[in-house]
């Protein structure tokens, strides 16, 4: 089904070369984007691109570091030089597959500071990076990737996800009157490669705490980032908005 306001805009994905980025990319290039599928491994990203536009879609691939300030704005104009401007950014790009699992009072602080420059401050400065185009182009949508760890007390990865949305309400605060509306998608358990390899071994466990009892799908996470940035959306900002299948109540 094709949603309003989608066709025809240029979207900035981040951390798109495999995994919910990957379905973020391809499910826009699906409705008409036009996609810069940004990641930092070379390889995954070129080969999203060229699936989707193998697909009869249109994509281009650009590094990118999202915790690098030079390298956001390298991206952002890179988008500008190829599509014209940008009208969406989703800020999926973050360590989770094979992160450290260390407590808070232990982790190497370097890590510790790489590791937020990526999962939190990289979706400020991607925003940063692409919001003066947006403004050009009358608006756009942000969608930044949270998720339910924020309400888990899980370490330093539920901290950078509580942060987000501290982010997202911040942002949509900032940008609203700018006619760009910030949002977050915070999914629960996801079937992906990064999940099973940082916490396959609990999956089982997690799934009898969700009331729908099963891990949700990629297709899942790609209908709500979809409705977010379309125009079915157009006075939704500030919200986090969980697809977890009920793990969990925000009352």
């Amino acid at each position: 089904m094709k949603l309003d306001g989608i066709e025809g805009k240029v979207a900035i994905v981040t951390g798109a070369g495999g995994g919910i980025g990957e379905a973020y990319a391809k499910g826009l290039a699906g409705q008409g984007a036009k996609v810069v599928v940004a990641e930092i491994v070379a390889a995954n990203g070129e080969r999203v691109a060229a699936e989707i536009r193998a697909g009869g879609g249109s994509a281009v691939f650009v590094e990118v570091d999202v915790s690098s300030p030079e390298s956001t704005q390298r991206m952002a104009a890179a988008a500008t030089a190829e599509f014209g401007g940008i009208d969406f950014l989703v800020n999926n790009a973050a360590i989770f597959g094979n992160m450290r699992m260390e407590g808070m009072l232990t982790v190497e602080w370097a890590y510790y500071q790489k590791f937020m420059d990526v999962n939190l401050n990289g979706a400020l400065l991607c925003a940063r990076a692409c919001y003066e185009s947006m403004i050009a182009r009358g608006g756009g949508a942000i969608v930044n990737q949270s998720s339910t760890a924020a309400w888990m007390g899980v370490g330093y990865y539920g901290l950078a996800k509580h942060a987000v949305n501290g982010l997202t309400h911040a942002l949509a605060n900032e940008l609203g009157p700018r006619k760009i509306r910030v949002n977050s998608i915070a999914p629960g358990p996801t079937d992906t490669e990064a999940l099973r390899n940082t916490a396959g071994a609990y999956v089982k466990e997690m799934v009898k705490q969700i009331p729908m009892r099963r891990v949700g799908t990629t297709d899942d996470m790609v209908a709500m980032c979809l409705f977010l940035l379309s125009d079915n959306a157009s006075w939704i900002t500030a919200q986090v908005v969980n697809v977890d299948g009920g793990q969990i109540a925000r009352l």
